[in-house]
């Protein structure tokens, strides 16, 4: 079993070139660091009562599961988040819709098939129709809330009222679009 003391000067003795090698391996500074910190303290924490002797290699296979796992999780990372200014063009002029992009993609990957395509539109129409016939200012309401993204004080100054009356409004929209579209079979 190392002690305080052994495990503490084998961590100082590795930690530079165990810094150089990740960050070789990873080209980012800061993720080698953490790739390298996250090591020694598992080391420390998981095989403390381990001889001094079997310190160096099972830092070394621990330092390379903590750099794989690194790559996996900027793999995923990257797949899953995409910077928004990626899909910004360098035009000043023009008008990014990341909706309609993400539409064309959509279809790219998979066209619907007619038939979807038709009950698409219908529950599309569907739901505009229902959204028409509610009063007036609860209309207003879910439209500047979820349509236009507005939040309840911007929602609440657009309208003329106060932000209680805007959660009100919107609160009774969804309740009676729920329950007019569950009557209609369509359920979201």
């Amino acid at each position: 079993m190392a002690t305080d003391k052994e495990l503490n000067d084998f961590l100082k003795s590795v930690d530079r070139r165990a810094f150089k090698r990740t960050a070789y391996l990873v080209r980012d500074d800061d993720g080698a660091l953490d790739i390298v910190q996250d090591a020694m303290i598992k080391l420390a924490e998981k095989y403390f009562d381990r001889p001094a002797a079997e310190l160096p290699l099972l830092f070394q296979r621990i330092l390379s599961n903590a750099t794989m796992d690194w790559f996996r999780r900027k793999k995923v990372r990257t797949a899953v988040m995409q910077n928004m200014s990626d899909f910004e063009s360098n035009d000043p002029d023009s008008d990014f819709d990341l909706m309609q992009m993400l539409e064309g993609q959509e279809g790219a990957l998979g066209a619907l098939s007619a038939a979807d395509e038709v009950s698409r539109v219908q529950i599309l129409q569907a739901i505009e129709a229902e959204v028409a016939e509610l009063p007036e200012r609860q209309r207003e309401a879910f439209l500047l809330r979820y349509w236009e993204e507005l939040d309840v004080a911007e929602t609440a100054i657009v309208m003329g009222c106060s932000e209680g009356s805007v959660k009100t409004h919107c609160s009774r929209a969804s309740h009676s679009l729920a329950k007019s579209l569950k009557a209609k079979g369509i359920t979201l």
